[in-house]
């Protein structure tokens, strides 16, 4: 299927104060047309993989009352926002490997990309409230009962989700200011936010400051929280006097620490790849950019499964339950 199929798909524009463009034509994966039904074979594994494994984490904490703590919350919180994340990018992309080229309306388009920014920030504000959660229980543990309470809990999700809101609001905003009257064609799998605005014909400048500044205020603030905490974490555990208590307590930061290897080093790597990697192929960018929301949803459930030891148990004792 070629570009020249979706002819009826023309840019729309009145006036320099237009309404925005109809429809967006998102191409896939550029340079790789002919490879992508063959690339969606392992995208598609890893998505059943992403929605089945963090489904049964989020079963198996809901169902295991021994598994009501703070800790599983959070894991439980992050496997929904898992879902979620990879659910909102990776059918279209999958349809787009499958079926070439697909239409996307200015506001089907818009919705993904608030999604998808939002989704993204608050994994990383979950990994941030995980890191303070291990924090207080090995660096102040007898504040612990006392401080993660269920209401701060419920404070700390909807917290969470007005940050989301309010840093990827400005971006929409700031997307519906811009006028198009160029060609619209994306050449990615999803619609985000530089992807968009790189079409308008007026200056997106401030859409570019604004999402550099974002991410930075965000993703990189809570990279050096959760760095800054873990930090006194392994300062912590290692004036512990018992060998037993220090391999306690890195057995209960592992699975958290590897999950936050995988998020910040795909995500950091892609970001700064996209900024300043001129001579990196196209074809290589997008690739990162949809690895970087489909890894981690598809790897945390794995690395808990077999790093958290309740939750192995658990997962267990439910399949043989199932059964």
């Amino acid at each position: 299927m070629h570009l020249k199929d979706f002819g009826y798909l023309s840019v729309t524009t009145y006036n320099y104060t237009s309404t925005p463009l109809i429809v967006f034509l998102l191409t896939g994966v550029p340079g790789l047309e002919d490879f992508q039904i063959w690339i969606s074979i392992p995208f598609s594994f890893m998505y059943l993989l992403a929605v089945i494994g963090n489904g049964l984490v989020m079963a198996v904490v809901a169902w295991d009352r021994s598994l009501h703590e703070p800790m599983y919350f959070f894991l439980a919180m992050l496997a929904l926002n898992d879902v979620l994340l990879c659910t909102v990018t990776v059918p279209k992309m999958l349809l787009i490997f499958w079926q070439g080229p697909s239409p996307s309306t200015f506001h089907a388009c818009l919705t993904q990309m608030f999604f998808v920014h939002a989704l993204f920030i608050s994994e990383s504000a979950v990994l941030l409230a995980m890191a303070f959660d291990r924090y207080v229980a090995i660096c102040a543990p007898l504040h612990y009962a006392n401080l993660f309470t269920g209401s701060l809990i419920s404070k700390v999700v909807l917290a969470l989700m007005v940050r989301s809101v309010a840093i990827v609001t400005p971006g929409v905003l700031l997307i519906l200011r811009l006028h198009f009257c160029r060609s619209n064609i994306i050449h990615h799998t999803y619609c985000e936010n530089m992807g968009i605005a790189k079409l308008a014909c007026n200056s997106f400048a401030l859409n570019s400051i604004y999402g550099l500044t974002a991410a930075l205020l965000t993703t990189g603030l809570d990279f050096v929280l959760i760095s800054v905490s873990y930090w006194v974490i392994l300062r912590t555990v290692f004036r512990l006097p018992s060998k037993e208590a220090r391999t306690k307590a890195f057995g209960t930061c592992g699975a958290h620490v590897s999950v936050i290897l995988i998020f910040y080093t795909l995500a950091f790597f892609s970001f700064f790849t996209h900024r300043f990697g001129n001579h990196v192929p196209r074809h290589t960018l997008i690739l990162l950019a949809n690895l970087y929301l489909l890894v981690p949803p598809t790897m945390n459930p794995i690395v808990y499964g077999i790093k958290t030891k309740q939750i192995r148990m658990k997962l267990l004792e439910l399949c043989t339950y199932s059964k």
